[in-house]
């Protein structure tokens, strides 16, 4: 099981991707079109053409995950639009993702912020 807690990078790829890649292709497309480290820790999330899926990618210090959802019904409803080939999300948002739910309608304080030396 993939544990996503609040200090992991998300990182979701924009576009869609074949539903049967397996570990190998995703990590050779983080590579080559996200541009990143599979093996750096970061939670990678992909979903399938069709939309009634999604896989996430992690590398926990001895190998690899990957996890898959597909619904029984419907489509995920919201996915991220960006220029980039990735973008970043926070760890709520994407437990909401994996539930299927609309992650720009929820909103929550920033994770961290600085607190000012002097008032």
């Amino acid at each position: 099981m993939i544990q996503i807690t609040a200090q992991m990078r998300v990182l979701v790829a924009i576009e869609p991707v074949d539903g049967r890649k397996g570990i190998d292709s995703l990590a050779q497309l983080c590579r080559e079109k996200l541009q990143e480290d599979p093996f750096s820790g970061c939670v990678f999330v992909f979903r399938s053409r069709s939309g009634t899926s999604i896989r996430l990618l992690s590398y926990d210090g001895q190998g690899c995950w990957l996890a898959q959802k597909r619904l029984s019904q419907g489509r995920f409803r919201w996915w991220p639009e960006a220029a980039g080939t990735a973008t970043a999300i926070e760890a709520y948002e994407a437990h909401l993702l994996m539930a299927a739910g609309d992650v720009s309608q929820v909103r929550a304080a920033p994770m961290w912020r600085r607190v000012s030396a002097g008032k």
